[in-house]
């Protein structure tokens, strides 16, 4: 029996390329949102309805879909305790795709990128300090879900530290949104205010961040002579 022949790196950097542009354009032709908000309870029977929403939910991360939205629909469908859970199961199963993803074919191409100075501080840093390093970027609001997830897969990063790093990063961000949507239907309600007050004070510190990252990579004005 012939063995299959085994991709080339490029081959299979360009695979994956296609793989997440077709998974974005699939948008184009269904809702996350709608699919999950609209009778998603009364089509699929209770015992599986949280499961399937976990899994349409990680397709839907994978597909660049954004994840604060499905958190809301989370917290309106499921409530507090379940919606949460649901959303960090749905969230850490989307990025472990993506891990696996990148990690298969896009790894070993891209490893020749990462003889540049700051690539190879950024290596170093995810697959000595895996945990920490993975845990701090779901932390901070406003990093690239999805950028994380390619990242840590292009470095040497352990896939169990990158799960629970990310199950316990995603946590904090994740409840306020899940609360949102499941206190929205009482506006006046501590827990909705706390739950908007926090989604605040993150997109706050997103914007600060990121004026932070554009100043330090704006080159120093030249000097005009007098």
């Amino acid at each position: 029996m012939k063995k299959i022949p085994k991709l080339q790196p490029k081959a299979r950097l360009a695979l994956l390329i296609a793989l997440l542009v077709a998974a974005a354009c699939s948008l184009l032709v269904w809702n996350p949102e709608r699919l999950l908000s609209q009778g998603f309870t009364s089509v699929v029977p209770g015992i599986w309805a949280g499961p399937a929403f976990a899994v349409v939910f990680a397709l839907s991360t994978l597909a660049f879909f954004p994840k604060p939205v499905l958190n809301v629909v989370a917290g309106a469908i499921f409530g507090i305790p379940e919606g949460l859970a649901l959303a960090v199961i749905g969230t850490t199963l989307g990025a472990v795709l993506a891990f696996g993803l990148g990690r298969s074919l896009g790894r070993e191409s891209l490893q020749p990128l990462l003889k540049r100075k700051i690539l190879v501080a950024l290596d170093r840093r995810l697959t000595d300090q895996g945990f920490v390093s993975v845990l701090l970027l779901r932390i901070v609001p406003g990093v690239p879900f999805q950028g994380v997830n390619f990242a840590a897969a292009f470095s040497g990063v352990r896939p169990w530290s990158f799960t629970a790093a990310t199950a316990l990063g995603v946590l904090p961000g994740t409840a306020a949104y899940v609360i949102a949507g499941a206190t929205a239907s009482s506006p006046a309600s501590p827990a909705f205010l706390f739950s908007i007050a926090a989604i605040a004070i993150m997109m706050v510190l997103t914007l600060a961040i990121a004026r932070r990252a554009r100043r330090k990579g704006t080159p120093p004005k030249a000097v005009e002579p007098v």
